[in-house]
């Protein structure tokens, strides 16, 4: 029997640590719950929201509805010559499924280690880092479909994937839940070394031929280095996404700011560093209020204590204008905005 709860703190189920009340609660631990929670036409009529490790998101307010904690839990695997299929419940916490495949030497997932968050959130975001994103590794998704009650299988086609996109964030946002995520992975690696500063690390510990657990213990040193710990100051990790313009519009940029960060980005399209972009702006480590950016990373917005979704939106908002303002470039929050 599910045990629907009222008017619960949410605090400390969301990475940026703000308060903020659901008028209704639910945990589900089986793929069968969310069924049964959805036979009962009060909840299909309400707002609701699905919540996992709570990293990717600002609550503005109270959020009055049916807010949905996704705990299902379990890691299956299946190899195939030399392939290894790994399936996990959407509960599950990333970074427990990082180390699991690392571990074993399942090749894959090591540059995206420490990502904060859950499993179930990952195709949605289509999470990715150093170089590597999820749809590199994704095979499928199984997600529960709201109006019908009938559970769907999503190939990597089905889920349109691109930059921090996914089918889920667009048209089909709010009509599935996901409920466990099969990833395709590699016996054999094929590491990817070239992003970020993955190789000057492994070059400073004297690591030639680096193993996927050096990799990934490589990759959680850097973004240690560079990131706060929710668990000591509240944040989401990146707040904004980093901008992708076409190469005329990167001329252009570059003309005036010869030494702007960037990278190739696909067949005229260039990505630019948003991190770089908001430092030179004179907002890195910045304080306002009980919000700010981190010291070691523009990029990361935080909670110094007591902060409100509204104080840390606002602040967001200043910062997206003064990169305007500077570069003429538009950043867009990475984060979703719950109000």
């Amino acid at each position: 029997m599910l045990q629907i709860q009222e008017n619960v703190s949410l605090k400390n189920f969301n990475t940026f640590g703000v308060e903020a009340n659901a008028r209704w609660f639910v945990e589900i631990n089986r793929k069968e719950d969310l069924a049964e929670l959805f036979l009962d036409p009060q909840w299909t009529q309400s707002k609701w929201l699905v919540l996992g490790g709570g990293s990717n998101m600002l609550l503005l307010g109270n959020f009055d509805g049916l807010v949905i904690r996704i705990n299902i839990r379990g890691i299956e695997h299946r190899i195939s010559k030399d392939d290894v299929f790994i399936e996990a419940g959407a509960g599950e916490v990333w970074n427990d499924l990082v180390n699991f495949c690392v571990l074993r030497e399942y090749a894959g997932l090591e540059n995206l280690s420490l990502i904060p968050g859950s499993v179930g959130a990952s195709p949605i975001q289509n999470i990715g880092a150093y170089g590597v994103e999820l749809q590199d590794v994704f095979h499928s998704c199984c997600a529960f479909e709201i109006a019908t009650g009938a559970f769907k299988t999503f190939t990597k086609t089905d889920c349109r994937f691109d930059y921090r996109e996914s089918i889920f964030k667009s048209e089909l946002k709010g009509r599935y839940i996901i409920v466990s995520v099969k990833f395709q992975l590699s016996l054999i690696p094929k590491l990817n070394l070239k992003y970020g500063a993955i190789e000057q690390e492994l070059a400073a510990r004297h690591i030639v031929a680096p193993t996927i657990r050096e990799v990934s213990q490589v990759v959680s040193h850097i973004r240690v280095s560079k990131l706060p710990d929710p668990s000591t100051i509240g944040n989401a990790g990146s707040f904004f996404k980093n901008p992708i313009i076409s190469t005329a519009e990167f001329a252009v940029v570059q003309a005036r700011f010869p030494e702007i960060v960037h990278y190739p980005a696909g067949e005229g399209l260039v990505k630019l560093a948003a991190g770089w972009l908001i430092e030179q702006c004179g907002w890195k480590g910045k304080v306002a209020g009980n919000t700010g950016t981190w010291k070691n990373q523009a990029l990361v917005l935080v909670n110094h204590g007591g902060a409100t979704g509204q104080e840390v939106y606002s602040f967001s908002s200043k910062i997206i204008d003064s990169v305007y303002a500077k570069f003429g470039v538009m950043l867009q929050r990475e984060v979703n905005i719950i109000s």
